[in-house]
């Protein structure tokens, strides 16, 4: 919402806090969202549905928690097509960024040990579940729709889509000890390497994606490899993320690196910065590794981790996240949380990244285990859309980190005028308040645009200079470094503005309940940024769920839990919100 200069100096005032940040003085807890499962490796957030995670199984079955219930359907069963045991299975799940296109990849190993990166999409009548028909198994330059596993261990198989929409696949050397075929310094080779592939091509598409003609390698230098090769040099990536832009972070992508006998390490790059080479196996960790005859590098220099450790502190590294959300305080904002699944070690650390070198150093490492207690075997982070962070639990259990602080109430009633390039924000205050935050972002729920503290219990700001765009805005009480939920938001535009008022309410809203799914249809017309479906324990309210929807939606499906819901439909625009739709009571038995 703010001119480019104030964005500037509030990107690089985080980049301080970032590095000088002293050990944080809330203490952290787990709380647990789901128990009983088995084989947990990952869990992923519906990117559309809040509160729903998906739990990802090594034997090949993703179940669908919402809230802390798991519901009897699982969202996707591929044990008929994978091999699983050991390092191999089910490993990892990404949704597609284009959410309308309902597409969600997985990687497994099929029943010869093979990786397979499979597309799959949504189920039409129910999207808490997808459609076996529709797998998709990607095609590699080898022609095969795998890509062929030597040994039985080291297979990466995380997946995530980056801040650019490609997506980024980590592939292990492809086993055995010590890279014995060198395949992570073989340009030639797909393993040992981390890929960027694009995904967003039609379902008619032979291989299900095209190489982006910005990867680093495309165009022969420093060598000639292999289009899809991002980065050299991996060892077995076990978890890897990107520094959240929409929750204010810089777009670095993180590496956890599983070593072999001697360290653990985590590597990074600024955003957008490929083609690097990590060591692996002329180096594990910042080491020369041992017991490795002379080993030619594909290329150099080599880049060094942001960290590692040696063996007493740990046997295999699980990379984690940036920390963006907001219940934890400020103490913890921008620190990057890891794990080690051998010892139970937590560690988060205060980070930089020199734009120029891109080389990444940590300071600060703090060891939560103490606080958190022994909880087992963390194999696997997940992030949800507000930033706060989950632990994934080999024994079967989620558990989300929060900390001991109490949160303030939120601020309410936030309003905006709009004067020329000036923009008035006004809220309701908030008792006991040290200052506010207010977060500005291109779309609903989001604060890529700006993050600014105002530094003062005054319940109003005052933006001058504000570029053209629409801004949504919300604001959160800050006590000391404990930051409250968000209030309202409200919806802002300058220059030329796509709509003239607020749009129509949306009309003839009904709904089927088949068991204890419910499917709503309603109409909308006119300039629509998104739809917002509400719904309350009472006529008019909406603590029970507020879902942002495309602004193409006209339909929409749930699992609910048993109650009595009173659910309506919001069209939002620049302009602002419409009325509600007409209004259904649902009772889900």
């Amino acid at each position: 919402m703010y001119v480019a200069r104030v964005r500037r100096i509030f990107l690089s005032l985080s980049i301080i806090l970032i590095i000088d940040r002293a050990t944080a003085d809330a203490q952290l807890r787990t709380q647990t969202i789901v128990s009983g499962l088995s084989g947990l490796v990952a869990a992923v957030a519906d990117p559309v549905q809040p509160g729903v995670l998906y739990a990802v199984q090594q034997n090949g079955v993703v179940q669908t928690v919402q809230g802390s219930t798991v519901l009897p359907t699982p969202f996707l069963d591929v044990r008929a097509a994978i091999l699983s045991g050991g390092e191999r299975g089910l490993l990892g799940m990404a949704f597609a960024p284009d959410t309308s296109s309902g597409r969600v990849f997985v990687n497994f190993t099929n029943p010869n040990g093979d990786t397979v990166v499979a597309r799959f999409r949504r189920s039409a009548a129910n999207p808490l579940m997808v459609d076996p028909a529709s797998r998709f198994d990607l095609r590699w330059p080898s022609g095969n729709r795998f890509i062929s596993q030597p040994f039985a261990n080291h297979n990466g198989g995380h997946l995530a889509f980056g801040p650019d929409g490609d997506l980024y696949i980590g592939l292990g050397d492809g086993g055995s000890g010590n890279d014995p075929n060198n395949n992570a310094q073989n340009p030639n080779a797909l393993l040992g390497k981390m890929l960027r592939i694009d995904v967003s091509v039609p379902d008619s598409d032979p291989a299900g994606y095209r190489v982006p003609p910005d990867n680093p390698f495309v165009g022969g230098v420093p060598i000639v490899a292999l289009g899809e090769i991002w980065a050299f040099g991996l060892r077995n990536p076990w978890r890897y993320s990107f520094d959240n832009p929409a929750l204010g972070g810089t777009g670095a992508l993180f590496i956890g690196d599983v070593g072999q006998g001697a360290r653990e390490e985590i590597d990074a790059a600024p955003a957008g910065r490929g083609g690097q080479n990590y060591g692996w196996r002329i180096r594990e960790g910042t080491i020369a590794t041992p017991g490795i005859g002379a080993t030619t590098a594909a290329f150099t220099p080599l880049t060094d981790p942001m960290l590692d450790y040696g063996r007493s502190s740990g046997t295999a590294v699980t990379g984690g996240y940036v920390y963006r959300g907001r219940a934890l305080g400020t103490d913890y904002f921008g620190r990057y949380f890891f794990a080690d699944s051998g010892s139970g070690h937590l560690w988060s650390v205060a980070w930089q990244l020199d734009p120029a070198t891109g080389r990444a150093t940590a300071t600060s490492v703090v060891d939560h285990a103490p606080e958190i207690g022994a909880v087992g075997s963390i194999v696997s982070f997940a992030e949800d859309g507000s930033g706060e962070l989950y632990l994934i639990l080999y024994s079967g259990r989620i558990v989300k980190l929060v900390t001991d602080r109490v949160a303030p109430a939120a601020p309410a009633n936030l309003t905006s005028q709009t004067s020329g390039r000036t923009v008035m924000l006004a809220w309701t205050g908030v008792s006991g308040a040290t200052q506010y935050r207010i977060e500005a972002g291109s779309r609903a729920g989001a604060a890529d645009l700006a993050v600014v503290d105002t530094g003062s219990a005054q319940t109003s700001f005052t933006a001058n200079g504000v570029g053209d765009g629409v801004y949504y805005v919300r604001v959160r009480a800050l006590v000391g470094a404990t930051a409250s939920a968000e209030s309202n938001e409200v919806v802002t535009s300058i220059g030329a503005a796509p709509c003239t008022s607020p749009p129509s309410a949306p009309a003839g809203l009904s709904a089927t309940l088949t068991g204890r799914l419910v499917s709503f249809i309603w109409v909308a017309s006119g300039t629509i940024t998104s739809m917002v479906l509400e719904a309350g324990s009472t006529p008019g309210v909406s603590d029970a769920a507020v879902v942002v929807l495309a602004p193409s939606a006209r339909a929409f499906s749930s699992n609910a839990p048993p109650g009595t819901y009173y659910v309506r439909v919001r069209a939002v625009n620049a302009c602002g919100s419409s009325a509600g739709s007409n209004e259904l009571r649902i009772t889900v038995p």
